[in-house]
């Protein structure tokens, strides 16, 4: 699509589409917030997962295009990249918050603590995976990658009944002087705002539908320029799909990420990651069913140290969510300031990897 086009054209077109990502990302979050309260979504396990798809349809487009094109390179280390990267974005929600105290502070919820172990356990299955033959695979469908979903199916119902009550002294698992009003006030509060501005219920999913096509068309666009530009500068497809990929694909998190903390919705904030996180693994179900190829067992050592980098850093805020630090250091929780370190140091070890394996 973009042979013959210098690496200028390529960036400006690649930024473009980053840009467009970052605008209909955001206000396809606000709509589904918004559709959210207004049909009753928000604890529902059928909406629960319409929302992950939603939220995620960056990556689902980056995943389709990479497999159509017979790239999986691009598209496995999105999907385990991704992982890392939007993990990184709670170090920038911690620092944007204007509190005395960390985000896991205030966010902390068992609910929460089991987000993080479902995101630990789909990356803990996707690096088993990569063990299996490649010939196992019948139906186009692999084991792992078919496991991985059932497996984000059943994280999601355990979730969404831990939110309607745990066996605990305080039912809603949530610690003390965390915040102030329940978790999702923030999406209520924008319904509010878009019924004063006399916004009706299919003006809303009118909204949102367009900006998914234009996040759809943006992710496709993204992903074909990016493979080019990783041609044109010599940068493998897997380490360009972990960071520079995967960074562009996280801005609406973080926009929507920061706006959830401002109003003080620090749990949704949280879970939205969290969420997203557990669920961009049961897109190589999708990478498989398209491809007829089995994915994982293919999954270079690049693709399985970056699903345990993912691992390390879910933990890394798992315990902050359960031991709840009050010291900031640059004003951020030390757990962020520890994920912040342990990402850099992740990433140094991956262009080590990569400088390995082309040598």
């Amino acid at each position: 699509m973009f042979d013959g086009l210098g690496l200028p054209i390529l960036l400006a077109i690649f930024a473009a589409c980053a840009g467009v990502i970052w605008i209909a990302g955001v206000k396809l979050a606000d709509t589904t917030d918004i559709l959210s309260a207004r049909l009753h979504l928000g604890k529902a396990l059928g909406g629960i997962i319409v929302l992950a798809l939603a939220t995620n349809l960056p990556e689902i487009a980056i995943t389709v295009s990479a497999a159509l094109a017979g790239n999986l390179g691009v598209a496995v280390g999105n999907i385990l990249g991704g992982i890392a990267i939007q993990t990184v974005v709670l170090v920038a929600m911690d620092v944007a918050m204007k509190e005395k105290v960390p985000l896991s502070y205030r966010a902390a919820s068992l609910t929460l603590v089991v987000e993080a172990v479902l995101v630990v356990a789909v990356l803990i299955v996707s690096i088993m995976a990569t063990q299996l033959p490649s010939t196992l695979i019948a139906a186009r469908l692999t084991p792992g990658a078919v496991l991985i979903a059932v497996l984000w199916v059943v994280g999601v119902w355990l979730a969404s009944k831990a939110s309607e009550g745990l066996p605990w002294q305080d039912a809603s698992g949530t610690a003390p002087d965390g915040q102030e009003e329940p978790k999702g006030h923030s999406q209520a509060k924008k319904d509010d705002a878009s019924d004063r501005q006399g916004e009706s219920t299919i003006r809303v999913a009118a909204t949102f539908g367009t900006a998914a096509l234009a996040t759809l068309a943006a992710g496709v666009l993204l992903e074909r320029s990016g493979d080019a530009i990783a041609d044109h500068i010599g940068l493998s497809g897997v380490l360009f799909g972990a960071t520079v990929l995967a960074a562009a694909t996280s801005l609406p998190e973080l926009s929507t990420g920061i706006t959830s903390v401002r109003m003080k919705d620090y749990q949704l904030a949280v879970s939205d990651i969290f969420g997203g996180n557990a669920f961009l693994p049961v897109l190589f179900l999708l990478a498989v069913v398209i491809s007829g190829k089995a994915v994982l067992p293919d999954a270079e050592a690049s693709d399985i140290y970056l699903a345990g980098l993912g691992v390390l850093l879910t933990c890394v805020y798992a315990a902050g969510l359960i031991f709840r630090p009050r010291r900031q250091i640059w004003r951020m929780g030390i757990d962020s300031f520890v994920v912040l370190v342990l990402y850099a140091l992740g990433l140094g070890g991956l262009f080590a990897i990569s400088g390995a394996s082309g040598g």
